[in-house]
Protein backbone atom coordinates (compact mmCIF):
# COMPACT_ATOMS: atom_id res chain seq x y z
CA UNK A 1 0.00 0.00 0.00
CA UNK A 2 3.18 2.39 1.11
CA UNK A 3 4.00 1.97 -2.66
CA UNK A 4 0.91 2.89 -4.44
CA UNK A 5 1.01 6.93 -4.12
CA UNK A 6 4.82 6.63 -5.40
CA UNK A 7 3.33 4.65 -8.17
CA UNK A 8 1.04 7.35 -8.49
CA UNK A 9 3.36 10.01 -8.92
CA UNK A 10 5.70 8.61 -11.05
CA UNK A 11 3.02 7.93 -13.36
CA UNK A 12 2.01 11.82 -13.26
CA UNK A 13 5.59 12.61 -13.61
CA UNK A 14 5.24 10.41 -16.81
CA UNK A 15 2.32 12.33 -18.05
CA UNK A 16 3.31 15.93 -17.63
CA UNK A 17 6.81 14.83 -19.32
CA UNK A 18 4.68 13.73 -22.05
CA UNK A 19 2.49 16.91 -22.17
CA UNK A 20 5.78 18.69 -22.48
CA UNK A 21 7.61 16.80 -25.16
CA UNK A 22 3.83 16.93 -26.85
CA UNK A 23 4.65 20.75 -26.60
CA UNK A 24 7.75 21.16 -28.10
CA UNK A 25 6.98 19.30 -30.97
CA UNK A 26 3.55 21.78 -31.11
CA UNK A 27 6.30 24.49 -31.06
CA UNK A 28 8.64 23.03 -33.61
CA UNK A 29 5.61 22.84 -35.69
CA UNK A 30 4.22 26.01 -35.53
CA UNK A 31 7.69 27.28 -36.41
CA UNK A 32 7.64 25.34 -39.50
CA UNK A 33 4.51 26.92 -40.44
CA UNK A 34 5.83 30.33 -39.63
CA UNK A 35 8.73 30.53 -41.34
CA UNK A 36 9.57 27.69 -43.49
CA UNK A 37 6.75 27.22 -45.76
CA UNK A 38 6.05 31.19 -45.99
CA UNK A 39 9.56 31.26 -47.64
CA UNK A 40 8.61 29.66 -50.73
CA UNK A 41 4.85 30.89 -51.00
CA UNK A 42 6.28 33.86 -51.39
CA UNK A 43 8.41 33.03 -54.00
CA UNK A 44 5.54 31.67 -55.94
CA UNK A 45 3.37 34.72 -55.25
CA UNK A 46 6.02 37.02 -56.42
CA UNK A 47 7.20 35.46 -59.33
CA UNK A 48 3.72 34.62 -60.89
CA UNK A 49 3.00 38.78 -60.46
CA UNK A 50 6.42 38.99 -61.80
CA UNK A 51 5.59 36.67 -65.11
CA UNK A 52 2.32 38.32 -65.60
CA UNK A 53 3.80 41.45 -66.08
CA UNK A 54 6.77 39.93 -68.28
CA UNK A 55 3.35 38.21 -70.88
CA UNK A 56 0.76 41.55 -70.75
CA UNK A 57 4.59 43.15 -72.00
CA UNK A 58 3.09 41.08 -75.19
CA UNK A 59 1.49 43.42 -77.33
CA UNK A 60 -1.44 41.96 -78.49
CA UNK A 61 -1.06 38.70 -76.71
CA UNK A 62 -1.09 35.84 -78.57
CA UNK A 63 -4.39 33.33 -77.68
CA UNK A 64 -1.49 30.90 -76.03
CA UNK A 65 0.21 33.45 -73.77
CA UNK A 66 -3.89 35.00 -72.60
CA UNK A 67 -4.05 31.66 -71.74
CA UNK A 68 -0.73 31.53 -69.90
CA UNK A 69 -1.82 35.25 -67.97
CA UNK A 70 -4.70 32.96 -67.01
CA UNK A 71 -2.69 30.16 -65.08
CA UNK A 72 -0.35 32.89 -63.54
CA UNK A 73 -3.22 34.73 -62.08
CA UNK A 74 -4.84 31.38 -60.86
CA UNK A 75 -1.43 30.56 -59.20
CA UNK A 76 -0.78 33.80 -57.59
CA UNK A 77 -4.46 33.57 -56.08
CA UNK A 78 -3.96 30.20 -54.73
CA UNK A 79 -0.58 31.21 -53.47
CA UNK A 80 -2.58 34.11 -51.47
CA UNK A 81 -5.32 31.78 -50.20
CA UNK A 82 -2.51 29.22 -48.50
CA UNK A 83 -0.80 32.10 -46.84
CA UNK A 84 -4.07 33.11 -45.23
CA UNK A 85 -5.09 29.34 -44.33
CA UNK A 86 -1.41 29.32 -42.41
CA UNK A 87 -2.13 32.52 -40.64
CA UNK A 88 -5.45 30.87 -39.73
CA UNK A 89 -3.81 28.04 -37.97
CA UNK A 90 -1.17 30.10 -36.09
CA UNK A 91 -4.76 31.94 -35.17
CA UNK A 92 -5.77 28.73 -33.67
CA UNK A 93 -2.34 27.57 -32.08
CA UNK A 94 -2.00 30.86 -30.60
CA UNK A 95 -5.71 30.47 -28.70
CA UNK A 96 -5.18 26.68 -27.70
CA UNK A 97 -2.09 27.64 -26.07
CA UNK A 98 -2.45 30.90 -24.65
CA UNK A 99 -2.76 31.03 -20.97
CA UNK A 100 -6.88 31.47 -19.85
CA UNK A 101 -7.24 34.38 -17.62
CA UNK A 102 -10.48 34.29 -16.28
CA UNK A 103 -12.20 38.04 -15.71
CA UNK A 104 -15.67 39.68 -14.95
CA UNK A 105 -16.01 41.38 -18.55
CA UNK A 106 -18.64 44.35 -18.97
CA UNK A 107 -19.86 42.74 -22.23
CA UNK A 108 -21.43 46.36 -24.07
CA UNK A 109 -18.09 47.36 -23.61
CA UNK A 110 -16.24 44.24 -25.14
CA UNK A 111 -18.43 44.40 -28.09
CA UNK A 112 -17.99 48.47 -28.55
CA UNK A 113 -14.58 47.85 -28.89
CA UNK A 114 -15.10 44.99 -31.40
CA UNK A 115 -17.15 47.38 -33.28
CA UNK A 116 -14.63 49.76 -33.23
CA UNK A 117 -12.65 47.22 -34.96
CA UNK A 118 -14.29 46.45 -37.71
CA UNK A 119 -14.08 50.03 -40.03
CA UNK A 120 -11.43 47.88 -42.14
CA UNK A 121 -14.26 45.29 -43.11
CA UNK A 122 -15.89 45.85 -46.57
CA UNK A 123 -19.48 47.18 -45.72
CA UNK A 124 -19.48 48.12 -42.02
CA UNK A 125 -20.29 51.51 -42.36
CA UNK A 126 -23.40 50.78 -44.21
CA UNK A 127 -24.98 48.29 -41.75
CA UNK A 128 -27.56 49.13 -39.03
CA UNK A 129 -26.41 47.98 -36.07
CA UNK A 130 -29.34 47.00 -33.17
CA UNK A 131 -27.66 46.39 -29.70
CA UNK A 132 -29.45 45.78 -26.88
CA UNK A 133 -28.75 48.70 -24.02
CA UNK A 134 -28.32 46.56 -21.34
CA UNK A 135 -26.69 43.34 -20.84
CA UNK A 136 -25.34 41.06 -18.23
CA UNK A 137 -21.43 41.11 -17.49
CA UNK A 138 -19.46 37.29 -18.45
CA UNK A 139 -17.07 35.48 -16.86
CA UNK A 140 -14.06 35.56 -19.76
CA UNK A 141 -10.44 35.95 -20.69
CA UNK A 142 -10.79 39.45 -22.00
CA UNK A 143 -8.15 39.09 -25.43
CA UNK A 144 -9.69 35.81 -26.32
CA UNK A 145 -13.37 37.07 -25.95
CA UNK A 146 -12.21 40.21 -27.90
CA UNK A 147 -11.20 37.75 -30.74
CA UNK A 148 -14.06 35.66 -30.55
CA UNK A 149 -16.32 38.90 -30.64
CA UNK A 150 -14.46 40.79 -33.71
CA UNK A 151 -14.91 37.36 -35.52
CA UNK A 152 -18.52 37.26 -35.31
CA UNK A 153 -19.36 40.72 -35.97
CA UNK A 154 -17.17 40.46 -38.49
CA UNK A 155 -18.81 37.93 -40.30
CA UNK A 156 -21.72 39.18 -39.58
CA UNK A 157 -21.06 42.36 -41.47
CA UNK A 158 -19.13 40.67 -44.31
CA UNK A 159 -22.17 38.42 -44.87
CA UNK A 160 -24.60 40.95 -44.86
CA UNK A 161 -22.28 42.55 -47.98
CA UNK A 162 -24.82 42.86 -51.23
CA UNK A 163 -28.22 43.13 -49.13
CA UNK A 164 -29.77 46.78 -49.58
CA UNK A 165 -30.23 47.56 -45.93
CA UNK A 166 -27.98 45.01 -44.02
CA UNK A 167 -28.88 44.88 -40.04
CA UNK A 168 -26.95 43.42 -37.34
CA UNK A 169 -28.71 42.72 -33.95
CA UNK A 170 -26.52 41.56 -31.08
CA UNK A 171 -28.20 40.85 -27.66
CA UNK A 172 -27.85 38.63 -24.72
CA UNK A 173 -29.68 37.30 -21.44
CA UNK A 174 -28.98 35.72 -18.23
CA UNK A 175 -30.80 32.57 -17.05
CA UNK A 176 -29.81 30.06 -14.65
CA UNK A 177 -26.11 30.85 -14.46
CA UNK A 178 -25.50 31.19 -17.85
CA UNK A 179 -25.54 34.17 -20.46
CA UNK A 180 -26.98 33.73 -23.68
CA UNK A 181 -25.80 36.07 -26.77
CA UNK A 182 -27.31 36.29 -30.10
CA UNK A 183 -25.89 37.81 -33.00
CA UNK A 184 -27.84 37.81 -35.94
CA UNK A 185 -27.68 39.42 -39.70
CA UNK A 186 -30.20 39.79 -42.54
CA UNK A 187 -27.44 38.45 -45.10
CA UNK A 188 -26.57 35.37 -47.46
CA UNK A 189 -27.53 32.99 -44.84
CA UNK A 190 -26.62 29.13 -45.80
CA UNK A 191 -28.51 26.12 -46.16
CA UNK A 192 -28.24 24.30 -42.39
CA UNK A 193 -28.38 20.71 -44.33
CA UNK A 194 -24.92 21.30 -45.17
CA UNK A 195 -23.80 22.79 -41.94
CA UNK A 196 -22.34 19.49 -40.59
CA UNK A 197 -18.56 21.19 -40.13
CA UNK A 198 -19.39 24.59 -40.06
CA UNK A 199 -17.24 25.12 -37.47
CA UNK A 200 -14.67 22.80 -38.69
CA UNK A 201 -11.12 24.49 -39.77
CA UNK A 202 -11.36 25.34 -43.55
CA UNK A 203 -14.94 24.88 -43.66
CA UNK A 204 -17.03 26.99 -45.87
CA UNK A 205 -20.45 27.23 -47.35
CA UNK A 206 -19.94 29.94 -49.44
CA UNK A 207 -18.04 29.43 -53.10
CA UNK A 208 -14.63 31.22 -53.15
CA UNK A 209 -15.29 34.03 -54.76
CA UNK A 210 -18.26 34.77 -52.76
CA UNK A 211 -16.84 36.43 -49.56
CA UNK A 212 -13.17 36.66 -48.61
CA UNK A 213 -11.76 34.27 -46.06
CA UNK A 214 -10.54 30.53 -45.87
CA UNK A 215 -12.94 29.25 -43.16
CA UNK A 216 -10.53 29.57 -40.47
CA UNK A 217 -12.38 31.90 -38.21
CA UNK A 218 -15.31 29.99 -36.89
CA UNK A 219 -13.02 27.55 -35.78
CA UNK A 220 -11.23 29.47 -34.03
CA UNK A 221 -14.30 30.69 -32.39
CA UNK A 222 -15.28 27.42 -31.53
CA UNK A 223 -12.40 26.56 -29.94
CA UNK A 224 -12.23 30.17 -27.93
CA UNK A 225 -15.78 29.06 -26.71
CA UNK A 226 -14.88 25.28 -25.81
CA UNK A 227 -12.51 26.68 -23.38
CA UNK A 228 -14.46 28.70 -21.51
CA UNK A 229 -16.97 26.12 -21.34
CA UNK A 230 -19.15 27.84 -23.43
CA UNK A 231 -21.24 26.31 -26.25
CA UNK A 232 -21.48 28.05 -29.87
CA UNK A 233 -23.92 27.39 -31.96
CA UNK A 234 -25.77 28.85 -35.73
CA UNK A 235 -29.02 28.66 -37.23
CA UNK A 236 -29.65 30.60 -40.73
CA UNK A 237 -31.25 30.11 -44.08
CA UNK A 238 -30.41 30.63 -47.65
CA UNK A 239 -30.40 34.27 -48.26
CA UNK A 240 -32.37 35.22 -44.70
CA UNK A 241 -29.34 35.94 -42.37
CA UNK A 242 -27.42 33.89 -39.74
CA UNK A 243 -28.28 33.57 -35.89
CA UNK A 244 -25.08 33.07 -33.92
CA UNK A 245 -25.73 32.06 -30.37
CA UNK A 246 -23.23 31.67 -27.15
CA UNK A 247 -24.12 29.76 -24.26
CA UNK A 248 -21.52 31.39 -21.98
CA UNK A 249 -21.03 31.13 -18.44
CA UNK A 250 -22.05 34.33 -16.62
CA UNK A 251 -19.77 36.85 -14.71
Amino acid sequence: MTDEPQRLRAERDAALRRVQELSAAHEEFLHAIAHDLRAPLRHVTSYAALLREVLADLDPPPESVREALGYAATLEHSARRMALMIDGLQALSRAARAPLVPARVDLPAALAQARAALPGVAGAGAVHWEVAPHMPALQADPALLAQLLAQLLGNAVKFSQGVALPRVSVGAQAAHGRVLITIADNGAGFDERHAQGLFGVFQRLHRDGEFAGVGAGLALCKLIADRHGARIAAHAQPGAGCTVTLDWPMG
